[in-house]
């Protein structure tokens, strides 16, 4: 893309000018400065609006299309929320600023807050953690904290599924736990008796989403939490896929004992490129006291940041996380309410089902029942039968205008392909997509060739994605 400007550099050309400076000069050392001037396009200021302009319409978000990514929740972010995110009040705030000037700020924190709480069936909040991982991050260091305030020392070990989100051993081994794996069963559920077998008193706890990665609720819930409590360990959830229980059924009444929720996914607040996004922790009564300090409060005086908390476990964000994300979180539970939650929770789960039962005949389904928000269907048929792998057909996705599904995970199904519609979209979008899906079924099985050239219309042709990934081209340089 660099290059591509640089083509249209012509000398002389000019952006830009600055009025002459009224700072008097300094001069820097030599060790500071460039000893040859800087290779940087000469281009009009309509050549720098049109190029980038330009590069923006090969990008492509939910707003431009279907955005099925399994397992994100690329939902629809109403432009409501975006409004009142740009309203002054909000975008005008310092961090430094006194309490007494920011406390319509501090009340919006507070009651997402407690909306989050409501919703989770919780006691207490933060909303500092930036990302999903670094809610759970946040939220297995409380779990840690909770231990070793017990004295209890001996806890070192995190169960993880196998079915679990990448992110959860990653977050558990940098709180420092090593990780032990626990299998699915033959419904792709977690394994009651495998869970039994390696809970001992060496471990902290259990890290689980439900409905888990592959869509399935773990109707075992309460069997599993009896089974980590008993064993004095306690049970997390990744929030990641509260979008198909949202306003149904709480994680608190499941048996959970710490939540990460994603503000960017559930909430519908914006998501993808690095951020900016939210994973607030909630917690159950007892162990608000570890929560990440300040804590945003309220007294007879009003709403202030709480940094007196002797057990915390400290800061884990700067400042206070990404408020602007919580002001358009806390407008879509507002605007939704409780009926509204509810309802975005039962759409996206009849979604799910209607896209499944439409592409079944085509494609083999290995947890072949009602799923809840996501289900995950296996390309193994083709890649058997005619030689076309699931990353062949997701590639063929991009020639119909659609952002593939997340493939090849979760990693306990061959040729997976990870179909999440969310609430947001409408039944014809849903009917183009199925007919897509079987039509490329269909051109599989008669011209495999298609497919493993795909994609075909796109700005860039099929990369090297291994290539690509272990040695990253990170700047351009001139020839």
């Amino acid at each position: 893309m660099a290059e591509l400007i640089f083509n249209l550099s012509k000398e002389g050309k000019c952006a830009f000018s600055l009025p002459e400076s009224q700072v008097p000069s300094y001069e820097f050392d030599n060790k500071y400065t460039r000893m040859e001037d800087a290779q940087l396009p000469e281009v009009s200021e309509v050549d720098v609006i049109r190029h980038f302009t330009n590069i923006s319409r090969h990008n492509y978000g939910v707003d431009q299309g279907f955005y099925p990514l399994g397992s994100c929740t690329m939902k629809y972010n109403p432009k409501l929320n975006e409004d009142v995110a740009k309203l002054q009040g909000f975008t005008a705030l310092h961090p430094y600023q006194p309490e007494y000037q920011v406390q319509g700020a501090l009340k919006a924190a507070y009651d997402l807050q407690q909306y989050l709480c409501e919703i989770t069936g919780m006691s207490g909040a933060t909303l500092q953690p930036a990302a999903g991982a670094h809610g759970e991050m946040t939220g297995i260091m409380i779990i840690k904290a909770y231990h070793q305030g017990r004295k209890d020392y001996k806890r070192t070990k995190m169960i993880v599924p196998d079915s679990a989100h990448g992110t959860n051993p990653a977050s558990a081994a940098t709180a420092g736990y090593d990780i032990v794996q626990v299998k699915s069963d033959d419904k792709g559920l977690v394994d009651i008796e495998a869970l039994s077998s390696i809970m001992d008193e060496e471990t902290a706890g259990l890290m689980l989403t439900n409905p888990n990665t592959l869509g399935l609720f773990e109707s075992n819930i309460k069997k599993i939490a009896k089974i980590v409590h008993d064993m004095g360990g306690l049970l997390y959830y990744d929030g990641a896929n509260l979008n198909a229980i949202m306003g149904i059924a709480r994680p608190f009444d499941m048996g959970f004992d710490v939540v990460h929720l994603n503000l960017h996914k559930t909430m519908s607040t914006p998501h993808g490129g690095g951020g900016p996004g939210s994973g607030p922790v909630c917690v159950r009564k007892d162990l608000i006291k570890y929560l990440p300090k300040p804590v945003i409060s309220k007294n007879n005086d009003g709403y202030f940041l709480d940094y007196d908390r002797k057990e915390s476990i400290g800061r884990v964000r700067a400042f206070y996380g990404n408020y602007l994300v919580y002001i358009r979180a806390l407008t879509y539970i507002l605007t939704m309410g409780p009926e509204g939650l509810k309802k975005a929770s039962e759409t996206a789960v009849l979604n799910a089902n209607y896209i499944m039962a439409g592409v079944k005949d085509n494609f083999m389904i290995p947890y072949d029942r009602f799923c809840m928000h996501e289900f995950v269907l296996s390309g193994s048929n083709q890649k058997d039968n005619y030689g076309v792998s699931t990353l062949d057909m997701a590639k063929r996705l991009l020639d119909y205008g659609y952002h593939p599904p997340t493939i090849y995970f979760p990693m306990i199904v061959h040729e997976g392909m990870m179909i999440e519609p969310t609430e947001t979209e409408s039944k014809e979008t849903l009917d183009e997509f199925i007919q897509v899906m079987n039509k490329i079924a269909k051109e599989a099985e008669e011209d495999a060739d298609l497919l493993h050239n795909s994609p075909h219309t796109t700005y860039v042709r099929r990369l090297d994605e291994v290539a690509a990934a272990r040695n990253p081209v990170l700047r351009w340089e001139k020839d």
